[in-house]
């Protein structure tokens, strides 16, 4: 039984606005949709704010193979409120602010209790296009056609369905239009400084490519104890907020 909520949604079909991409290449289009309650394991969430990530528009571009997988709802870096959630969802409660991600992160296989990495094996190392645990969506169009996830989060729609191991509760206090950065690229930058190079105190880091990915690892550098953070990018423009963010020199290769 689905866990009842104070707006007297959960365990009900949701009727709101997505973001539908038809065909590959072509404009999203505003729909009216379906968002179906969450199952076990799973969260609906009300999405406060979702921005744009450059996977997405790869994704969109593709044509063939087994990612060409349209209609779809794109958008992976979001935050939102949790709506209700399934059976068996402890951790997280109606009214919780929490940011999707699409790596899964169940704290219990093998690789997440391993120290020499973070990828979660719990649905092995693929993309799932649907749900997880059973392989459907929760995104039907009006005329009942199947909306296909993308990234296990779909967040360019006003209420998406996750699974609960792709999600992270945050502080309501977060701006949420900084804390949708959380989901992909700033948690991508950081990473890689923290966890792949493991940057030791007082090292010499050089980035290449300045962009939200590029100066979010400029940040994990800093957090590290880097003395010295030098910014490599073809965009003179991008120098302009490099200095405040961290970085002691900065060159642009024209």
């Amino acid at each position: 039984m689905e866990k009842q909520n104070r707006s007297g949604t959960a365990g009900k079909v949701i009727r709101c606005k997505a973001a539908v991409c038809r065909n590959p290449g072509e404009p999203l289009v505003i729909e009216e949709i379906m968002v179906d309650p969450p199952k076990a394991w799973e969260i609906r969430i009300k999405i406060l704010c979702t921005s744009l990530c450059h996977s997405d528009v790869t994704f969109w571009k593709i044509s063939i193979g087994p990612f060409a997988l349209f209609p779809r709802i794109f958008g992976h870096e979001a935050v939102g409120v949790v709506e209700s959630v399934g059976e068996h969802v402890e951790e997280f409660q109606e009214g919780d602010m929490v940011v999707p991600v699409f790596r899964p992160n169940c704290r219990e296989c093998r690789d997440c209790k391993s120290q020499k990495g973070n990828g979660c094996s719990i649905f092995g190392d693929k993309l799932v296009a649907e749900m997880p645990r059973d392989g459907t969506s929760r995104f039907k169009g009006m005329n009942g056609e199947t909306l296909h996830h993308f990234l296990s989060v779909s967040s360019f729609s006003e209420y998406t369905v996750v699974d609960v191991v792709h999600v992270v509760k945050i502080s309501s206090e977060f701006p949420a239009e900084k804390a949708c950065l959380l989901s992909c690229g700033v948690s991508t930058g950081i990473g890689a400084a923290w966890k792949v190079a493991d940057i030791e105190e007082g090292s010499t880091v050089a980035i290449f490519g300045l962009g939200a990915v590029g100066l979010a690892v400029a940040e994990g550098a800093r957090l590290r104890g880097a003395s010295k953070i030098i910014g490599v990018d073809l965009n003179q423009e991008k120098f302009e907020i490099v200095h405040w963010i961290g970085f002691t020199n900065g060159r642009s290769f024209q």
